[in-house]
Parts: C-alpha cells; sequence; structure tokens
C-alpha cells in the first residue's frame, strides 16, 4: 500500500469516527448563550485541538503502547472491538457512552471551557479516533509516512471546523431525522473498518488464521 493510499483510507475512517454531524446537537447546546464571536472562537479552538490531540496520537502513540509492553495486533483487536460499539451506537442513532457519558453531557452545560472538554476531547477525538491514528501509525513504515499523517487530521480538523461554523444552518437544513441518517450512515462505514482492524490483528497473534 502506497503512503498516499494510505493516508487517504485513514482520513476515510478519521471522518466516519469523528462525524462532526453527531456533534452538532451537543455543539448547540453546550453554546446556546454564546455569542456568534465566542461560537466562533469556541469552532476555533475544537478544531485546533482535535488536530493536536490525533496528531499526537500518530507520532508517539506506538510509543507510548511500546512503554506499557502492548502490541499493535493486539491493539488493533482491541481497537476495533472499541469502534465495532461506536459503530453499534451509531446506528441506532444513539449518543454513545465510549465518547461521552450521560453525566459528562449534564456537567458541559454548566461549564464555561466547553471547547477542550468535552467537544474536543472525548466527543469528537475519543478513543476510537485516537485508536485509529495509532493503528494508522502502524499501518506503513517510515518517518515520512509518520509526519504524513497529520495531513489527514489537519483535514478533519478543517471539517469540524466548518462544520461548527455552520452548526445552526446545518441543524435546521437536515433536522434531527437528517442527522441521524448520516450518523447511521457513518456507523456502517466504522462497523466495516472495526471488523478489518480485528481481523488484521487476529492474523498477526494467531498467523494460522492467515492460511
Amino acid at each position: 500500500m502506497s503512503h498516499w493510499d494510505a493516508l487517504f483510507k485513514t482520513l476515510v475512517a478519521l471522518f466516519a469516527i469523528v462525524n462532526p454531524v453527531g456533534a452538532i446537537p451537543i455543539f448547540l447546546s453546550t453554546t446556546d448563550s454564546s455569542t456568534p464571536a465566542e461560537k466562533a472562537r469556541i469552532a476555533t479552538t475544537v478544531s485546533i485541538t482535535v488536530f493536536i490531540v490525533l496528531s499526537v496520537a500518530a507520532l508517539i502513540g506506538t510509543s507510548v503502547l511500546g512503554f506499557f509492553g502492548i502490541g499493535i495486533p493486539s491493539f488493533q483487536v482491541g481497537g476495533g472491538i472499541l469502534l465495532l460499539l461506536l459503530a453499534v451506537s451509531m446506528m441506532h442513532a444513539r449518543e454513545s457512552g465510549i465518547r461521552q457519558t450521560r453525566e459528562e453531557s449534564e456537567e458541559a452545560a454548566s461549564r464555561e471551557a466547553v471547547a477542550v472538554v468535552p467537544l474536543a476531547v472525548p466527543l469528537l477525538a475519543g478513543p476510537g479516533a485516537i485508536s485509529t491514528m495509532i493503528i494508522a501509525s502502524h499501518r506503513v513504515p517510515g518517518l515520512g509516512y509518520h509526519l504524513g499523517l497529520v495531513i489527514p487530521a489537519a483535514v478533519v480538523a478543517a471539517i469540524i471546523w466548518i462544520t461548527l461554523r455552520v452548526a445552526t444552518r446545518l441543524e435546521h437544513r437536515l433536522g434531527k431525522t437528517g442527522m441521524n441518517i448520516v450518523t447511521r450512515l457513518m456507523g456502517l462505514v466504522i462497523a466495516a473498518i472495526a471488523v478489518e482492524f480485528m481481523a488484521r490483528g487476529l492474523q498477526e497473534l494467531f498467523p494460522s488464521l492467515a492460511g
């Protein structure tokens, strides 16, 4: 697999997992009393934070796993299970506790610094997105590819910024049903990605399965 193919595949996976459209209702509810200028600043902070978190995960995530003695194949299986649980929640158009618990959602309404927590982390750059970046860093060897992973992180961050800036208009255009349809479609994509992660991890853990 070429570097560009791997980067594009990572971008598609990240976009589906982050699902900026699905974050619109929470963004609007947590910024309900904010002025348009404040909402713009929050959207910028969210996108920058997501970019930093995903880039750090791609660049040093493998080293962190090595420090704890966790192999990539085991992480692929664990990450695949995590993504599959997220996908099931999304296909039922439910807010997953993997990304944000009910208590965190309620607490967000009473906090001023909502841009970093919980909007950026864990709502958008949650365990699923972080796991995807760490697994992606193992897909193709070489420093150039690892540094290149900041490209899909930057593209997704830019999409998040645009989506949040036009959140009110998108909510009016799509409505609750429209946003649920998008979330379900993204859940289907994530389910396929989860199965691929688990299959690749199991093949490396048990080479006889590949035969």
